[in-house]
């Protein structure tokens, strides 16, 4: 599969067959993560593998009642959580150089695009969570102080591929030289 076809072809699956997920493909997946990009190469994620049933109860459990993610994260055979070390990205000697403060949610964010386009081209679903109480999942995985529980996803064969979303057209999302021209 090339790049484009990965990227297009990637979708946000939450319907997942039980078969196991071999080990051969988690350490792929776990391989884009550690090739991710990251503010002055600071690395700042860790990544928790959840396979057991009762930990992925208990971590359905921060996210709203009306998330569809839930079903997923307990029928997928594994979960995985993105982690971020405060402090890192985006410092240099321990001051800011960002007028965004901590930039870990930009780095964390291309490991989880980068794990998420793994995953597709190895045959494997993912949706990436965001919508849950992270100091609750924190206590759950019983996560450090200056670390902070940022994404999760559940990890494993589709079940079933939802159809693509609709896309903007470029020409809605780009201008030349300025904002607004096009």
């Amino acid at each position: 599969m090339d790049l484009m076809e990965t990227i297009m072809g990637r979708r946000s699956v939450r319907s997942f067959a039980p078969d196991p997920v071999p080990e051969e493909k988690l350490q792929k997946v776990l391989q884009a993560v550690q090739w991710a990009p990251s503010w002055a190469n600071t690395q700042c994620w860790e990544v928790i593998v959840v396979k057991e049933q009762g930990t992925k109860t208990e971590l359905v459990e921060t996210l709203s009642s009306n998330n569809p993610a839930r079903e997923a994260i307990l029928q997928a055979p594994l979960t995985l959580i993105v982690i971020a070390i405060e402090g890192k990205a985006g410092f240099k000697k321990g001051e800011a150089r960002t007028d965004k403060g901590d930039w870990y949610m930009f780095d964390c964010g291309l490991a989880m695009q980068n794990l998420c386009l793994a995953a597709h081209a190895e045959g494997l679903g993912t949706v990436i969570v965001g919508s849950f109480d992270a100091a609750k999942a924190a206590v759950v995985l019983q996560v450090p102080q200056g670390k902070v529980v940022v994404a999760l996803t559940p990890l494993g064969f589709p079940e079933k591929v939802p159809a693509p979303p609709k896309r903007k057209e470029i020409e809605e999302f780009v201008y030349y030289k300025q904002y607004g021209r096009r």
